[in-house]
C-alpha cells in the first residue's frame, strides 16, 4: 500500500494535518514526520528517513518543503514523487534570520502595545483575527515550546533553487493566491526549475493551507498522486 510522509511547517505538529487526515488517508499509510530534534535541514531529513517506510509520497509545508527538497536530493530512491506546499527554494536573508531568532514566528507583527495580540500573518487577511485558527495555531507551538522553537529558528536556509533540476520524481508544487509568507513568484519558480512538476494555486487561502483550505488541497494531493500514478 501508498505511503505518505507529511512534513510540517514551522512550530507545527501533527495538529496542522488533522482536518486532511480522513481525505488522505485513502490514499495511503499517513507518517509524520520528526523535524523537532534537529537544528539542521539535513539533520532533520535523515531523522525522517530513518523513520520513513522504503518507499513513499513526500509532502513538505512551507519549513517542511526545505526538508523536503533536501531529503529528495539526499534518497531519491525512496521518494516516489514530493509535494511543496506554500514553499520556497529562497535562502533567508540575514534580517529575516534574526527575526527567527529573536523569537517571534515567521510574519508575526510585534504586539500593538502591551498585552495585545500579534497578528498571524499566516493567515488569510480576513482570517487573521480568526479565533478557531488561532487558538490551533497557538496551541502548537505551546505544545512544541522553546527548545523545539530555539532548533527551527536555527535552521540555515541557503537558496536552493538550482537543486530543483536534479529532482527527476514527480513534483507538485502549490501556492496559496493570499500567502504574506511566500510570494507567488518565488514558490512558481520552484515549479518551473522542478523538471516533472504540476503547479497549482489554492485561492482564498492565506499561508496555513492545511488549516484554512484542508479538502482542497487534500484534492489537488490525490488528483495528482491519481496523474502521477504515484
Amino acid at each position: 500500500m501508498r505511503s505518505l510522509v507529511l512534513l510540517p511547517g514551522f512550530m507545527c505538529d501533527a495538529d496542522l494535518w488533522t482536518d486532511m487526515v480522513l481525505d488522505l488517508e485513502p490514499l495511503g499509510r499517513l507518517h509524520f514526520g520528526n523535524v523537532y530534534e534537529d537544528d539542521t535541514l539535513e539533520g532533520m531529513a535523515v531523522r525522517v528517513l530513518s523513520e520513513a517506510p522504503e518507499r513513499f509520497v513526500l509532502v513538505g509545508f512551507s519549513m517542511g518543503g526545505f526538508v523536503a527538497r533536501v531529503l529528495t536530493l539526499m534518497a531519491p530512491e525512496h521518494v516516489a514523487g514530493v509535494a511543496f506546499v506554500a514553499s520556497s527554494a529562497r535562502g533567508y536573508s540575514d534580517e529575516e534570520r534574526a527575526r527567527r531568532l529573536s523569537g517571534y514566528r515567521p510574519g508575526d507583527r510585534p504586539p500593538r502595545a502591551a498585552g495585545a495580540a500579534s497578528n498571524a500573518m499566516g493567515l488569510h487577511p480576513d482570517r487573521d483575527t480568526d479565533p478557531v485558527l488561532l487558538d490551533r495555531l497557538r496551541g502548537m507551538q505551546r505544545r512544541l515550546g522553546p527548545e523545539v522553537r530555539k532548533r527551527q529558528a536555527a535552521l540555515v536556509r541557503r537558496d536552493g533553487y538550482a537543486d530543483l533540476e536534479r529532482i527527476t520524481c514527480p513534483s507538485l508544487v502549490v501556492a496559496c493566491r493570499q500567502d504574506r509568507l511566500r510570494t507567488l513568484a518565488e514558490t512558481e519558480r520552484m515549479a518551473q526549475a522542478l523538471p516533472n512538476s504540476s503547479f497549482s494555486i489554492l485561492e482564498d487561502c492565506g499561508h496555513m493551507a492545511p488549516l484554512e483550505r484542508p479538502h482542497e488541497l487534500s484534492a489537488l494531493l490525490g488528483a495528482w498522486i491519481g496523474r502521477a500514478s504515484l
